[in-house]
């Protein structure tokens, strides 16, 4: 665990923010090759980089502050609201933040919605995957007591106030689950039969992949546990993702044939 970077005088680098840039950085990046591939000009699509991020943030950043009022939040200044770099960000709300700001985007540009979205999607696990990485290095989204050989242990002066005893990595497993999605859908992108294949594609497969990995997290207070203890928050939007991405699966290439 290791969450300073590096500091300069007495401003302190944290591992979670530089991750969570270069996750930016680099999902920009590959969303603009692709945008080359499918006839949009790679410009446009990182013309949208600043609003998309402000809107997964944002988004982000206030699911996690609802999520965790009583524990994290309740009876502090309400400054600690804004300290994005000890960490705090739940990516469903950064997926819902970013969407409705690309929606609003698109409608000012006039790009086609689900082209576009195809051309973004894949960049949200390449970005997972560094993003986990700084969870790791920070201690948060850790998992429940195991005595794998791979389990991790954080030093008992951990600023998390993050389990000493072994764990699961759960951020690990969430980072590499979201390497190899990011794989399958670059493959699939170029084989797409249709515009928003490859973004219902993404919800049906993370929806899967989350829970999966949900299942070994322990960092969630007992009264978060639902349906019998065994479903966390991130379970319950799940479900509702991967039902959007079947739908959309369904729906969306009936509407081909009138767009062409």
């Amino acid at each position: 665990m290791h969450p300073i970077a590096l500091k300069l005088g007495s401003l302190s680098v944290h591992w979670y923010g530089v991750m969570v840039a270069m996750a930016f950085l680099v999902g920009l990046w590959a969303a603009g090759r692709r945008g080359m591939h499918a006839g949009i000009a790679a410009e446009k699509i990182v013309d949208m980089g600043p609003w998309l991020i402000c809107g997964a943030i944002i988004g982000s950043r206030v699911l996690y502050v609802i999520s965790y009022w009583q524990e994290s939040f309740a009876g502090k200044p309400i400054g600690e609201i804004f300290m994005l770099w000890k960490g705090g960000l739940v990516y469903y709300g950064g997926l819902i933040g970013a969407s409705l700001t690309c929606i609003a985007y698109l409608r000012l540009k006039k790009l086609p919605l689900w082209k576009v979205a195809d051309i973004l999607i894949p960049s949200l696990p390449l970005g997972c995957f560094f993003g986990r990485l700084g969870c790791f290095l920070n201690g948060c989204c850790y998992g429940r007591a195991c005595d794998l050989p791979w389990a991790i242990r954080f030093p008992a002066d951990n600023p998390q106030g993050s389990p000493t005893y072994p764990v699961h990595p759960t951020q690990l497993y969430d980072s590499l689950l979201n390497l190899c999605l990011y794989g399958f859908l670059a493959w699939l992108f170029r084989r797409r039969k249709f515009d928003g294949q490859v973004f219902g594609v993404y919800l049906v497969c993370y929806a899967v992949l989350r829970s999966l990995v949900e299942a070994f997290r322990g960092d969630y207070p007992e009264h978060q546990h639902y349906l019998g203890g065994w479903a966390t928050p991130a379970h319950l939007v799940s479900i509702l993702i991967l039902v959007t991405g079947l739908v959309l699966l369904r729906v969306l290439p009936r509407l081909e044939p009138k767009r062409g």
